[in-house]
């Protein structure tokens, strides 16, 4: 090390003494030499002005594209806290201790940790990413930079990295000042995409645009840089050797949001980068109540707008979302003249915010009016009988957007599973608007477009996804979505039709009330679903009914073998040995009804049925005498046990052969007057 410096020094020295002899041959060389030295000098400050001039133009442009479209907030500015977030207390829990770590940095090195350097946030968008930052920040006391990812693209090679580099920088200073900073990059898998391997990115590589690697290069240099001293004052001394203490990398947060994690390049997600990833996803029943509570304090609403109603109409709604349905239901209650916004007004601003405004077709015929009524009230019906977890919340015959109609449902309550039999009950629901057309109209309409392209992508799903089928082959594996559906065609079509046909005999069953709701469509334009439920109500006089298990028309096939198997099985009785076989028992059975055998009251009940019945016999000697009753020897059972079974069998076949001679005779008998029947009632025919 002090080699080194001593050569740095010797190479000052030496320019220095040049220096020096040049100056003192100028001095002391005459008129000439001073003239020439005059020459040369003015020349050389032409060119360094006119690099000068270059220069400044380059820089001044490069300054002005390379600008960050950045937002600095410092400390208190927002004063955003964690009262003002709400409905995930969990990504709360996480983010206090952030918090403490970004507060305690000196204590947390001293301990020989090292601060946190980023962590990124996923989910979808509206659940909180950008604002869950900016509490951090302000409860962290800390500087906070907002940043979108896109506006570090440009279309100079170089520039982006300008923007990145300043960005840090600056952070970095900051971040000496404060004890931290928080550089917040919102959308980031604008620029950090996977690099392919194939080299480069061509000319979008050096236009910057996002094809080349080089400004995520440089994000991932910059999130994770070495060691070095960044004043200049710092430099100097330690290049002086001056300076002996270790340098210290300022606690610089990069926090960064986005909508796919899975495209993402892996050197951004390793550890020392981000090294945590938190999921925010969209609050459940208690979090959307939590968020309602929060926001319902802030407008005045009157008492039927709760938010235990409200957050069970608004399931997979995130924050941003139902911020949006408070402020439209105020809106719409502002402009009817209302004092507080009600409950009527929540809906009709969810309304609107999920299908658009009322549009309706005062020109639309009768007759077309009439087909879209019942089409609607196929798919209402189906949706009131078949689906358990959801409620009818509106049928309409109302334009709004392209729909000429809809009839939409609300979960009862959060779901994360479907069976199978829900899953063939959602394919009915968008079939039954096709069984109505056909039953009830007597034609096929062109409305079932979509309704056909969604129960077709379920029965693919059912089919080739989820192993619903015959078949546990998951078409996701296979990579293409279409060539699938096409090679599963003709189940698909088999299925549909299976279910097309099950959910004809629903609406047969209930007509009466596929027509109500078809002419109060006619007569209202839109129902609710409690009016739904009191139309039912009112012609069966009971509530819905528990809805049937659907299933497959194979299923059903297989489900009815397995229960005649069952009930052909035959029992163990009492008196009867378990394992005897299907002969025996129609031997037995024959032997009862025709012979009429009654065992001998010495029978021994121990004996086995056959033994029991050769005993009854006329023929055969009773089983109740003395020397039985008083018992055999032991040698005496041993020779009369293979000599009993013997005659036992024979006796057995002797009885099948009169059996069967018996019942040719009865048949016969049978024929003839079967004959006679049909004779007399062709002559009462004549009469």
């Amino acid at each position: 090390m002090r080699g080194y410096r001593w050569k740095q020094w010797r190479k000052r020295i030496l320019w220095l003494l040049v220096i020096g002899l040049v100056i003192w041959y100028v001095a002391t060389g005459g008129p000439t030499v001073l003239s020439v030295a005059v020459s040369i000098l003015s020349l050389l400050l032409q060119l360094l002005f006119a690099m000068m001039f270059m220069i400044v133009q380059f820089v001044a442009l490069f300054w002005f594209l390379a600008r960050g479209r950045t937002y600095w907030v410092l400390p208190g500015e927002t004063g955003a806290t964690w009262d003002d977030y709400r409905g995930n207390p969990e990504i709360v829990d996480n983010a206090k201790r952030i918090v403490t770590l970004l507060r305690g940095v000196k204590d947390f090195k001293e301990m020989g940790g090292e601060a946190i350097r980023g962590f990124l946030l996923c989910g979808p968008p509206g659940t909180g990413k950008s604002y869950l930052a900016q509490v951090i920040a302000n409860e962290a006391q800390v500087p906070f930079a907002y940043a979108s990812a896109p506006s570090f693209q440009n279309m100079f090679f170089g520039v982006g990295n300008m923007k990145v580099m300043r960005l840090y920088k600056k952070a970095r200073n900051l971040a000496n000042v404060y004890g931290a900073c928080i550089i917040f990059i919102d959308e980031i898998d604008a620029i950090g995409m996977k690099r392919n391997g194939g080299g480069g990115g061509g000319m979008m590589g050096m236009m910057g645009m996002g094809g080349g690697s080089g400004l995520l290069n440089e994000l991932l240099l910059q999130m994770d840089p070495p060691n070095l001293d960044n004043g200049k004052i710092a430099k100097m001394l330690r290049s002086m050797g001056l300076r002996r203490k270790k340098a210290e990398r300022p606690a610089v947060l990069t926090v960064a949001a986005t909508n796919l994690p899975e495209v993402l390049d892996s050197a951004l997600l390793r550890p020392g980068r981000f090294d945590r990833q938190l999921w925010v996803d969209s609050p459940d029943y208690d979090g959307r109540v939590d968020i309602f509570q929060y926001y319902l304090k802030k407008v005045k609403a009157d008492e039927t707008l709760t938010p235990e109603k409200a957050a069970l109409d608004t399931i997979g709604y995130s924050p941003a979302q139902i911020k949006h349905i408070v402020n439209e239901s105020v809106v719409i209650a502002h402009q009817r003249g209302a004092p507080k916004a009600s409950y009527l007004d929540f809906r009709v601003a969810m309304e609107t915010y999920e299908w658009g405004l009322k549009q309706p077709l005062r020109s639309m015929s009768e007759d077309e009016k009439r087909n879209v009524a019942y089409h609607e009230a196929g798919h209402a019906v189906a949706q009131y009988l078949l689906k358990p977890h959801e409620r009818v919340w509106k049928v309409t015959i109302i334009r709004r957007g392209s729909a000429l109609g809809l009839a939409a449902t609300k979960p009862t309550h959060e779901r994360y599973n479907r069976s199978d039999s829900e899953m063939l009950a959602a394919i009915q629901v968008c079939l039954a608007a096709r069984a109505v057309e056909e039953e009830f109209l007597g034609k096929k309409l062109n409305g079932v477009t979509s309704d056909l392209q969604q129960a077709t992508n379920m029965a693919g799903a059912y089919l080739g996804a989820v192993g619903m089928g015959d078949e546990l082959f998951s078409f996701l594996a296979a990579g293409s979505h279409q060539e699938a559906l096409k090679s599963l065609r003709p189940k698909i079509n088999e299925l549909l039709k299976d279910q097309m046909q099950q959910v004809k005999k629903l609406v047969r069953d209930h007509a009466e009330f596929v027509h109500v709701i078809a002419d109060e469509l006619l007569k209202q334009g839109d129902l609710t679903g409690e009016q739904i439920e009191g139309i039912y109500l009112s012609i069966y006089g009971r509530t819905r009914p528990d809805p049937p298990k659907v299933m497959t028309r194979a299923d059903k096939e297989t489900e009815r073998a397995e229960a005649e198997a069952g009930m052909n099985a035959e029992p163990g009785t009492d008196g009867k040995a378990v394992g005897e076989s299907a002969a025996e028992a129609q031997s037995d059975a024959g032997e009862k009804s025709e012979a009429k055998v009654v065992a001998e009251p010495g029978t021994e009940p121990g004996e086995t049925e056959s033994e029991a019945k050769a005993g009854a016999k006329p023929e055969a000697e009773p089983v109740g005498n003395g020397e039985a009753a008083a018992g055999p020897t032991t040698e005496e059972k041993a020779d009369a046990k293979p000599k009993a079974k013997v005659k036992a069998e024979e006796e057995h076949e002797a009885e099948s052969v009169e059996a069967e001679a018996e019942e040719d005779q009865e048949d016969d008998a049978n024929d003839g007057a079967v004959s006679g029947d049909d004779g007399s009632d062709r002559g009462r025919g004549k009469e």
